[in-house]
């Protein structure tokens, strides 16, 4: 059960919880919104809306399930147990299942563009690097039928295996061993990055901040990359907390995360700006699914050694889509242990096997089934735009209001000082910004997300 199983070492709880924030909205939304809102004005930005809104809502979710060893429904009900509040952790975890179930078709497709580099297949009929000829590529995988459903199933299974295994020897082992990988794989693209012949440049536009496109738009665009690029709202951070030893200084491993996250994303920005202005493609719009799968590969097709870069660098991204996708299906595994008493192995299967169903809903969706509306969107862009844009925020609206006003008033204080020993001008802090601003802030970004 989920109050039971403990993560073995201060590493390892660090390494999870940085691999389930680490994914790919990192990797393409990052650079796409630094691109599209001045370069180092929007790193700026983003840095003080992670210290501000990102910081304390994550110490808000580790309080709330180290303190009550639950699962992310039962850690409300644990301390409100007369009232509704629980409806508030089903909210975080239907999201982050739902979530999954597109989540895992992405990673589908890092999958199948690794295998594809490995093999020169995404190269070899490709005369020509250009922006055309890789759109009509992921056109037609992405719109397949077959190819996009068995990579799905794959990475469905790959996730399996390690949560069979359990928290210490599948979750924790597994990160220890992905998550250096992927930094190493990291300085070895910005190695490669900054040997360009236009690297300058590329830094130059990136760490230099253009204020004149600073807008209340940007604002609230830095607040959502912070907001879900630490995967806050989605039970999962309340998940791997309960895991957590009661020795764990909550503040120093959420300043540890943030820090190593927002470290990912500017080693994104330092591997892809270097890239697209040395090879001509600054005009280019570095949005998505199109910078990964159309504009990156143009750029290894430019270089030399194409296959080796591009197998590392899908080998990257398939590292980054596994260790969320874990993350976000432990969530559900954790919820279905404890609260329905099923085996680890049971609880595995009751929430991975629906996914073969539901995963090639979302995969077909995009081929297929695209005919197929649920409001004008597509069954993928309709669970994408619901979980992410409205559910997740409103989780968190809630888990703030909870933790402010609701919970025992000295539950959050004793979490964040481990019962008066560190922290507590720090505690006091967290405790008001919690109270007041945290849910006005993540209201503002909610509203501004419909009003778009």
């Amino acid at each position: 059960m989920a109050g039971k199983a403990q993560f073995g070492s201060k590493i390892g709880l660090i390494a999870a919880t940085v691999g389930s924030a680490v994914g790919l909205g990192n990797v393409w939304r990052f650079p796409a919104e630094a691109q599209a809102n001045g370069g180092a004005a929007f790193l700026l930005l983003y840095i003080v809306c992670v210290a501000l809104l990102g910081i304390p809502v994550m110490l808000a979710e580790f309080s709330l399930g180290r303190g009550t060893c639950k699962d992310a429904m039962g850690s409300f009900k644990k301390l409100a147990p007369r009232k509704k509040w629980w409806v508030t952790g089903v909210l975080a975890i239907l999201a982050s299942y739902l979530i999954l179930s597109f989540y895992m078709v992405v990673a589908g497709w890092t999958l199948e563009y690794f295998w594809q580099s490995l093999t020169g297949e995404l190269y070899r009929n490709v005369s020509v690097a250009s922006d055309i000829n890789f759109r009509v590529q992921m056109g037609r995988y992405i719109g397949g039928s077959w190819e996009p459903l068995l990579a799905t199933y794959v990475m469905i299974f790959l996730n399996i295996l390690v949560l069979l295994k359990g928290v210490q020897k599948g979750i924790e082992k597994v990160s220890n061993i992905l998550m250096p990988a992927l930094f190493v794989l990291l300085v070895l693209f910005c190695i490669a990055s900054l040997s360009l012949p236009q690297a300058s440049e590329g830094l130059s536009y990136f760490f230099k901040p253009d204020f004149s496109k600073i807008t209340a738009s940007t604002v609230v665009n830095a607040l959502g990359q912070a907001f879900f690029s630490l995967s806050l709202g989605m039970g999962i951070l309340i998940t791997y907390s309960a895991y957590y030893p009661k020795s764990t200084n909550l503040p120093g491993t959420a300043f540890t995360v943030s820090f190593l996250d927002l470290t990912v994303a500017v080693l994104m920005g330092i591997i892809i700006f270097p890239a697209v202005m040395s090879f001509g493609l600054d005009g280019e719009s570095l949005e998505g699914a199109t910078l990964v799968f159309v504009t990156l590969p143009e750029v290894f097709a430019s270089m030399p050694l194409t296959r080796l870069w591009s197998s590392l660098f899908f080998l990257l991204l398939m590292v980054a889509a596994l260790t969320s996708t874990i993350s976000l299906a432990e969530v559900s595994i954790a919820f279905v242990s404890e609260n329905f008493k099923l085996s680890r192995k049971k609880s595995c299967l009751v929430v991975m096997l629906p996914l073969l169903a539901l995963s090639s809903l979302s995969s077909l969706s995009q081929g297929p089934l695209s005919g197929l509306r649920i409001l004008g969107m597509n069954i993928f862009d309709f669970l994408d735009t619901v979980a992410t844009n409205l559910m997740l925020p409103l989780a968190a609206i809630l888990s703030c209001i909870f933790l402010g006003w609701v919970a025992p008033s000295k539950f959050f204080r004793k979490e964040l000082t481990n019962n008066g020993k560190r922290n507590r001008r720090l505690a006091s802090m967290v405790i008001w910004f919690i109270k007041y601003p945290a849910p006005l802030l993540i209201a503002v970004i909610l509203v501004a997300k419909f009003l778009e």
